[in-house]
């Protein structure tokens, strides 16, 4: 039986975090380079090479780490998918923004098993941040402890969000939500890249954070941030909790939850 303890997952946390450190070098490396991009399903779709090869380095070092894990990537390293022990790799979130120079790029990785993150790693390349998470064992930025925000109201609070790439399939929904939730907060702010959006939320810089139709490997490492630094992870409209793949997510604090709930909720109502 593999060995799951607390010391095992804080060493494997160790091991997988260094060759994620690794792999924003690569990041950092093409940063200053020129960019080669091509489209996948849809014209806002982005890949570059720097996607392939991050994706591709951390396939060859995790799996040394835990050579019994299969690999779930954006960028197409597929094992057996979400079933038993597998990590679960974005290697470039916030393809978009890297493309156009933009900063706010996050490489996301997660061991989980059947689903259910054990391991949360969200590295910030260009920002110099890394944040890491392990089931029972917290969260912490840069090697220091993290918690999610004591905002308890609206009207104080700082929320995240992003479009998807499909949006006209949400459109309608997501206007009515910025249409409530701007006036309702302090503000929304929309980073491009739902990895830092949720290590934010674990750090307390956001005090809440929604979105549609994101995939396992744009959460899986973010929710156990978030869960491991005190905070709550569900769905916007529907009670209980969130699992990977599910087609809209909400994390916050516990005291801010009812509210922006409530708030997010009366806009996904049909219009009259």
């Amino acid at each position: 039986m593999q060995d799951l303890s607390a010391d095992r997952l804080a060493v494997l946390l160790a091991r997988a975090t260094q060759s994620v450190l690794e792999a924003g070098a690569i990041i950092r490396e093409h940063d200053r380079l020129p960019r080669r991009i091509r489209h996948k399903a849809s014209p806002k779709d982005l890949v570059t090479e720097t996607d392939v090869a991050v994706e591709r380095l951390l396939v060859d070092r995790l799996g040394v780490v835990l050579p019994e894990a299969s690999f779930l990537g954006e960028e197409g390293s597929a094992g057996q998918g979400l079933e038993g022990l597998a990590w679960v790799v974005d290697p470039v979130d916030g393809t978009t923004n890297f493309a156009h120079g933009v900063p706010f790029v996050a490489t996301s990785v997660a061991l989980c098993l059947d689903g259910a993150p054990l391991l949360g790693i969200v590295n910030l390349p260009l920002l110099g941040e890394v944040f890491t998470a392990g089931l029972g064992l917290g969260a912490w930025c840069n090697g220091e402890p993290i918690r999610v925000s004591d905002t308890a109201t609206l009207l104080e609070s700082l929320v995240a969000t992003g479009f998807p790439y499909r949006i006209e399939e949400h459109q309608d929904v997501i206007l009515r939500q910025l249409a409530l939730a701007m006036p309702a907060t302090q503000g929304v702010r929309r980073a491009g890249a739902a990895a830092l959006d949720l290590a934010y939320v674990a750090c307390g810089r956001y005090d809440g954070f929604f979105e549609f139709a994101l995939n396992p490997w744009d959460t899986a490492a973010g929710v156990l941030l978030v869960q491991e630094a005190g905070g709550q992870v569900g769905r916007i409209a529907q009670a209980g909790p969130y699992h990977l793949g599910a087609p809209d997510i909400l994390a916050c604090n516990a005291q801010l939850e009812p509210a922006l709930r409530a708030l997010l909720t009366e806009a996904c109502a049909p219009a009259s």
